[in-house]
């Protein structure tokens, strides 16, 4: 069941895929912060974040709407909800010196509790059955799939890039370098002028950024809340 029905036929390779491309994502951001020495334990809350980001979105698409750039604005806002949440984690570090364990870890109750507040609250779909769910998305905010018949779709491609665009930040750019430096050698990087203030923005910031990614493909696959319940 765990090892052989996953890979033993097409169909559940492309389900698979669904399983797969959020947490490859989510996994990529996080390993900046742990090359960098924080420990973002929050990504779930920031998935959520931008899952909500990315579902009010897809909520705001009407049957004109132009699909290339409604799923795009949609992407974009999740990628903001998971910057936005993790933004809270930087501050205070950055200002209080709060332990980035802790509080990523409790937004993620904080962010739960928010997504439970608008399903079953303004975001309640009125045709539902009372059941906690947004209205169903409209056909311009889903993310495109890539075989007709099968739920897999373009964020398979996104992470797949997103692979070799991280392996490149992290090895071949001088930001990315910073960054492992700060996390093997702080003292090092501070003797050589590297901000650790930087370093910890920049790494939560993009660590929040692709969990947001994350829901926000989630979200414009499955509508809320089911997108969190992968």
């Amino acid at each position: 069941m765990f090892f052989v029905e996953p890979v033993k036929s097409f169909y559940a390779l492309t389900e698979l895929t669904l399983k797969a491309t959020p947490l490859i994502l989510i996994a990529l951001g996080l390993s900046v912060c742990f090359r960098a020495n924080l420990w973002n334990i929050g990504a779930e809350g920031q998935f959520i974040l931008g899952a909500i980001f990315g579902g009010w979105v897809a909520m705001q698409a009407g049957p004109e709407s132009n699909r290339v750039l409604m799923v795009g604005a949609v992407l974009l806002a999740g990628v903001l909800g998971g910057m936005v949440w993790a933004a809270v984690v930087a501050l205070l570090r950055d200002r209080f010196n709060a332990s980035e364990i802790l509080v990523s870890l409790m937004l993620v109750y904080v962010a739960d509790m928010v997504l439970s507040y608008l399903v079953y609250g303004p975001w309640k779909d009125p045709n539902g059955y009372n059941f906690p769910q947004t209205i169903t998305f409209l056909d311009a905010a889903r993310i495109p799939k890539l075989v007709s018949g099968f739920r897999m779709n373009i964020g398979v491609l996104i992470a797949m890039v997103s692979v070799v665009a991280f392996s490149v930040f992290m090895a071949r750019t001088f930001t990315g370098f910073q960054l492992v430096v700060g996390g093997l050698a702080p003292d090092a990087a501070r003797y050589a002028g590297f901000s650790s203030r930087k370093a910890l923005w920049t790494a939560l910031l993009i660590s929040g950024g692709m969990a947001g990614l994350a829901g926000a493909l989630d979200a414009a696959t499955f509508d809320l809340p089911d997108a969190v319940r992968l």
